[in-house]
């Protein structure tokens, strides 16, 4: 089999295996309506230009609960200023971007853009060891060029987003069974177990992690191990200052998913690699209700223009060897 082909096969392969995953979810959730599969609508008035979020605190919670106490957190949310193309500088543009509508774009003085979504350290930049952030940006130059598998990232490849990274992307679903909340994501989905039960034996590693939750008061506390290392902490899309870190089988993430009021969470998660970083760091995000907000299937498909440069690299070593040959 040549490079190529062995390529190919492994998109097939991904694609089946991420059908029979959306097939698993359905059995699962016997008479729930299914998400949709329409396409996203707009982004909210203001996101795109949203300057600053300032910290929230949360109140006596006085919604609806479900049957066993819970906090009924349930419905369609999405992020703020989450959703851009930087995670440093989310309106920044993207570091090292070769196009000419990029090179030519002006920005105004930093202070005046969104902050990082780092929110600890408070400089807003991440604590790299320094063979990740050499490794990082040696990612950033192949994002654009990605003549090896590891200059793509396990979304372009219909593996899972990953957790966090889900939550930096598009929106999401919530839903809530006794002992269980749920997320839908466009690109799979994630269980939390909230039974008390310890997490799995550490020899199961999981692209997802194993998420285990309990409630204080109004604030869903996950804590989540047992990751493979094969996924990325970052968002999707081309967020060059992070992506191409891939975490350790060492991930450790705690989230708190803080109820302020019908419409509002704050989620704020604590990142601890040491394998990766110096020190663990935080991400807080303002998390809103959208009814509006539809999940769509992320089509990731054989031929995903991420993997042209991998498949013209292919083609010629081919053909190189066929040269040889003869």
């Amino acid at each position: 089999m040549t490079t190529t082909e062995s390529v190919q096969t492994m998109v097939r392969l991904s694609v089946a295996a991420y059908a029979l995953a959306l097939a698993s979810v359905a059995v699962a959730q016997q008479g729930q309506p299914a998400p949709s599969t329409r396409a996203a609508s707009p982004a909210a008035d203001g996101i795109a230009n949203e300057k600053s979020f300032a910290a929230i605190e949360s109140g006596k919670w006085t919604g609806k609960r479900l049957p066993d106490g819970q906090p009924d957190v349930a419905g369609d949310w999405s992020n703020t200023i989450a959703n851009h193309d930087n995670f440093t500088d989310p309106q920044g543009g993207i570091p090292g971007d070769p196009s000419p509508v990029a090179r030519s774009r002006k920005l105004g003085p930093r202070e005046e853009r969104a902050p990082s979504r780092v929110s600890d350290p408070a400089d807003g930049e991440l604590p790299y060891q320094p063979w990740a952030r050499a490794k990082q940006q040696e990612f950033a130059v192949g994002f654009f060029n990605a003549v090896k598998p590891e200059y793509i990232e396990p979304l372009a490849r219909c593996a899972p987003s990953g957790i966090p990274k889900s939550f930096y992307w598009h929106g999401y679903e919530i839903r809530q069974y006794p002992g269980y909340v749920v997320f839908l994501f466009g690109s799979g989905w994630r269980i939390i177990h909230l039974d008390g039960k310890p997490h799995l034996p550490a020899n199961i590693k999981l692209w997802n992690g194993d998420s285990r939750g309990h409630w204080e008061g109004i604030t869903l506390v996950v804590d989540t191990t047992n990751y493979n290392g094969k996924g990325m902490i970052a968002t999707s899309g081309a967020t060059a200052r992070i992506r191409g870190i891939h975490e350790s089988e060492a991930l450790h993430v705690v989230e708190r998913f803080k109820r302020v009021d019908a419409n509002t969470i704050s989620y704020e998660v604590t990142i601890d690699d040491p394998n990766v970083y110096s020190a663990p760091w935080k991400v807080s995000l303002r998390l809103t209700k959208d009814a509006n907000y539809l999940i769509y299937e992320y089509a990731c498909h054989e031929g995903n223009y991420a993997m042209e440069g991998i498949l013209r690299a292919g083609r010629a070593k081919d053909k190189a060897a066929e040269t040889v040959a003869k």
